[in-house]
């Protein structure tokens, strides 16, 4: 690949060719059938094609379609298995790899916005990126203080590329919406595209991972790298070693993927309550599992006074990639908590009246609360537990419940309405359930959400002839549920 193809009338052609070619392959498959090939033979190979076709249009582009295929591949897990297989290896390539830009063309981007001597600010500098992603490549360096690091350039025409891939995209989303059964495809794309202008603002990545790296500094179990420097179009941030996430799904050790899991549940709904944002790029090209410090590990005690054992196993997770990031100042709504907990105690009146007023159900549906409950249930069975392990088949289960157009379950999501405050959360959310589910982890998730998660426990109750306690209360009065989640 030469350059990033920015000229909205070659993407436009390139993007248009899919369902085009979508078409073209169920035409060879029939002739093939004709010509006396079994059905199951020919829709292997029909996967196939299109995945190889899939991934080349989606990588070779970068911009919009990448990070289009990007948000797909975490939820390769919901289709079915005999389709999942072609997908699967296609789409998770989008997770950590994508053609590079020219050398010429890095180095003119650093020129421009580092100045002409901007290899003087560095000991060393590879000009082969180790990572490519939809917007920009990271390189690795050395920073003149002897610091390695990572550098990250943004790809030219990447604002312009895209707007008018997420465009195109979204004129054909019809036609993609079978890739991932359940799931509507429309509203991931308004959504990405709404994120745009954010996610090309290097200014505003760097103050949401200073943010993180500053809260995390001292945690033993996720490790954020600091921000060296920031320019316009380019980010320069120390570098982390460790296992790529998209490596663990496929050749991880069942202990490696157990931890990264946890880890990664704990991360996202950490997060917000100790910084104020929340993540939303979770896709495993952005997390590393590392090699833990064993003198924090030796240390450490778990918040839950236990001595840490069950939890320690020699890694951490590291965080990459601050570009997409949902401003949580309270952290995250009290309300997915609360809904969640009266949920698990089958407390049907009071969920839909909650879910009423918060807009989820518009005030033109009138819903049977029982209904919603036994909708809602299956969904939140990982929080039943104490332990859940996700798995492929579990997330297959619950798309295919979904989108069953037979089922009650298909009937009422649809009456359901995602207010505009919860869209990143519930994809982030879905997203991050998608790569457990990849991972085959079993996760204490339960845990994560008494810990972190406001409202999902229920106020104390403090005993009225305990004048110090209650004394204690009131003095948390009007902290809320960031405070006490804070402060877990």
């Amino acid at each position: 690949m030469s350059d990033l193809p920015r000229k909205a009338v070659t993407r436009t052609a390139k993007l248009a060719a899919l369902p085009l070619g979508f078409a073209g392959r169920a035409t060879w498959g029939l002739g093939k059938r004709i010509g006396g090939k079994s059905a199951e033979l020919v829709g292997r190979e029909l996967q196939q094609r299109t995945a190889d076709q899939l991934f080349k249009v989606l990588g070779e582009l970068k911009g919009g379609a990448m990070k289009f295929g990007q948000a797909m591949s975490v939820f390769e897990s919901a289709l079915p298995e005999e389709v999942a297989g072609p997908y699967r290896a296609a789409l998770t390539k989008l997770q950590e790899a994508a053609p590079p830009m020219p050398t010429r063309t890095v180095h003119s981007v650093l020129e421009e916005r580092l100045g002409e001597d901007w290899q003087d600010l560095f000991l060393e500098f590879e000009d082969k990126p180790s990572a490519a992603a939809s917007i920009g490549q990271v390189h690795r360096a050395v920073w003149h203080d002897g610091r390695e690091v990572a550098v990250k350039v943004q790809y030219p025409g990447a604002g312009e590329a895209l707007l008018s891939d997420l465009n195109q995209l979204s004129r054909f989303a019809r036609l993609l919406g079978p890739l991932i059964p359940g799931m509507d495809i429309k509203p991931l794309i308004a959504e990405l595209r709404d994120r745009v202008s954010e996610e090309l603002d290097y200014a505003l990545e760097a103050q949401a991972q200073r943010a993180h790296a500053e809260e995390f500094a001292d945690d033993p179990d996720v490790l954020v790298p600091a921000v060296v420097h920031q320019s316009e179009q380019v980010l320069v941030t120390e570098w982390i070693d460790g296992i790529p996430l998209s490596e663990v799904i496929t050749d991880g050790t069942q202990e490696e993927r157990d931890r990264a899991g946890q880890l990664l549940a704990r991360f996202l709904f950490s997060g917000p309550s100790r910084t104020g944002l929340l993540h939303a790029d979770p896709h495993p090209g952005n997390f590393r599992l590392m090699p833990d410090d064993p003198e924090t590990t030796e240390t450490t005690e778990k918040t839950d006074g236990s001595d840490g054992s069950a939890d320690r196993s020699g890694w951490r997770l590291g965080v990459l990639d601050f570009g997409t990031v949902d401003r949580l100042p309270g952290g995250l709504p009290s309300t997915i908590g609360n809904s969640l907990r009266m949920t698990l105690d089958g407390d049907a009146e009071a969920v839909y009246e909650l879910l009423c007023e918060e807009g989820f159900v518009k005030e033109t549906i009138e819903l049977d609360p029982d209904a919603v409950l036994d909708y809602l249930l299956p969904i939140i069975e990982p929080a039943q537990l104490e332990e859940f392990t996700f798995s492929r088949g579990w997330m297959r289960s619950q798309a295919a419940r979904i989108a069953d157009l037979r089922s009650p379950a298909h009937q009422l999501g649809k009456q359901l309405n995602l207010p505009p405050a919860y869209l990143l959360i519930h994809r982030v959310t879905l997203s991050t359930i998608g790569v457990l589910c990849q991972l085959g982890a079993t996760v204490r998730l339960r845990q994560e959400l008494e810990e972190w998660l406001p409202g999902f426990l229920p106020d104390m109750e403090a005993e009225p002839d305990e004048a110090d306690e209650m004394e204690g209360l009131e003095g948390m009065e009007g902290m809320g549920s960031e405070g006490s989640a804070a402060g877990a």
